[in-house]
């Protein structure tokens, strides 16, 4: 029964995003990490995420059905009742919501809402359905959590949350397409409108390239903008460098399927690493932005 009740919140994703929640504290923190506010931003961020997973699964449970991906989950074998679902999905949301608020502070909780809506009431209500444009919106949803994890500590919304926002949502782009490149026929077959299925792969090979480089750009503002120091800002240069060669060499692939299931697994592995750098190579000293010599 248990087991039903956590497969409906999409662990993996939840985990995902907590090691983004966990980058974005730590940077603001550093070193001086306050444990409650730790914990209560940890959690929080788990619940509503969880929640909005549950929200997802019963949105999309028609579409799922006739994914080959999807097509076992929870709510497609009737495991869990629809209405037993909803009331799950909104418990947990509540819960997360409230924590976020009492245990950090408003801000962290409006963040966490606006995440929610654009995740489950613009994305998956709608865009996810309707327009090519739907990943793009996703992605503001997807970049929530660290952002939530870096306001938690600061209180307020600056340089370096907007900075983490553009990271994550620009990661969300190539990662997204991947996934619908060496997953085309499911979404061809639920007939959603992902970009590799309404423009073809050979335009998503374009796009992806230009949101890596989108990425790249982004990620070294952390550092320049004086919130990380230099190994991350080596790592990251060296990360986004291998991921932006891995997708230029989809240009001559033969098999695009295996290509972009290489380059979905190593998003995961240079967004981990983002995180673990930021969490570990904050700049202790108050931002001394490296553009203020520039201009």
């Amino acid at each position: 029964m248990i087991k039903k009740y956590l497969q409906v919140t999409k662990p993996g994703i939840i985990f995902g995003n907590l090691i983004s929640v966990v980058g974005g504290f730590l940077l603001a923190s550093k070193g001086s990490i306050d444990f409650p506010l730790f914990l209560a931003a940890f959690v929080g961020v788990s619940l509503v995420v969880a929640s909005g997973c549950v929200f997802n699964n019963y949105i999309d449970r028609d579409i799922d059905k006739v994914m080959e991906r999807t097509k076992n989950r929870v709510l497609v074998k009737g495991l869990i009742p629809p209405k037993t679902t909803l009331v799950y999905a909104t418990i947990l949301g509540i819960l997360g919501f409230a924590l976020l608020y009492v245990g950090a502070n408003p801000l962290s909780m409006w963040l966490a809402v606006m995440g929610f809506v654009v995740y489950v009431g613009i994305y998956s209500l709608y865009m996810k359905r309707n327009s090519v444009y739907g990943t793009l919106i996703g992605s503001l949803s997807g970049a929530a959590p660290p952002v939530i994890g870096y306001c938690a500590v600061t209180g307020q919304f600056d340089m370096g949350a907007l900075i983490l926002l553009l990271i994550f949502s620009l990661w969300q782009m190539p990662h997204s397409y991947a996934i619908a490149i060496f997953r085309f026929k499911d979404y061809q077959a639920a007939n959603i409108p992902v970009l590799p299925v309404v423009k073809g792969v050979a335009v998503a090979k374009h796009h992806i390239t230009v949101w890596i480089l989108a990425f790249m750009i982004a990620t070294l503002m952390l550092t320049l903008s004086g919130y990380a120091g230099y190994k991350y800002l080596i790592v990251a240069a060296a990360v986004s460098v291998w991921w932006l060669g891995m997708a230029l060499r989809g240009y001559k692939t033969e098999n695009d399927i295996v290509w972009a299931r290489k380059l979905f697994i190593f998003s995961i592995v240079a967004i981990t690493s983002l995180s673990v750098m930021m969490s570990i190579d904050f700049n202790a000293a108050a931002p001394n932005s490296l553009l203020t010599y520039v201009w």
